[in-house]
């Protein structure tokens, strides 16, 4: 599948908020969106108007995408989804991004960002329940057990993340073990409960025009 593969931090600068799709480097000092908080390009004439209902709208889920590191395509597949289940579509689309298998690695503190832990998936680093799996858009139920492979555990990226992770103890819904490199799905996550502010009332607006 195509990525984007141009500067992450211009992203952050679009969107006027962190993604932490950079990985520890979010934390730092050498934060771009820090240093420099406006959207790139030529500031004198494209932002000086104020964004209409529609850009507002295309700006959220925009930033939900890139958030999560998935295409426009993948993106809708999950409204449609999320449309179809009972409750709230944008709470339920929201709740079926988060239980994506990269984001939980993320979320556990096995990876510094979701492209890294995306990385992991795809070259078979990651155990669920005791199988390997390999594509990063599993969806993780409650109950399910997921570890880091034995043999992996000592990948640099990996023992980085798990010493520097800010995430490690955020989340009540998981129940990770730090020393087994493992990590255990307690309960699903409910939308109270996950940090990103997303507004999921703007996304269903977006694509209901």
């Amino acid at each position: 599948m195509a990525r984007y593969l141009g500067p992450k931090c211009k992203l952050c600068r679009r969107e006027g908020t962190k993604l932490f799709i950079k990985g520890s480097r979010c934390f730092s000092d050498k934060c771009s969106l820090e240093r420099r908080n406006v959207p790139p390009g030529d500031q004198r004439s494209r932002y000086r108007k104020k964004m209409s209902d529609f850009g507002v709208r295309l700006r959220e889920k925009q930033k939900a995408k890139r958030i999560y590191g998935i295409l426009e395509r993948q993106f809708r597949n999950y409204f449609k989804k999320a449309a179809k289940l009972k409750g709230v579509t944008g709470e339920n689309l929201l709740l079926l991004l988060e239980r994506r298998l990269d984001n939980i690695i993320y979320r556990c503190g096995f990876a510094t960002s979701r492209s890294s832990a995306r990385q992991l998936v795809n070259h078979g680093h990651v155990l669920v329940d005791g199988k390997k799996v390999d594509i990063p858009s599993f969806s993780v139920k409650s109950g399910n057990s997921i570890q880091i492979r034995n043999k992996s555990r000592q990948i640099p990226i990996i023992k980085e993340a798990m010493q520097s992770h800010k995430t490690l103890e955020q989340f009540n819904w998981l129940e990770v073990d730090p020393k087994e490199f493992k990590c255990k799905i307690v309960d699903l996550p409910k939308v109270e409960q996950l940090p990103q502010e997303i507004d999921a009332r703007l996304i269903v607006e977006y694509y209901s025009k």
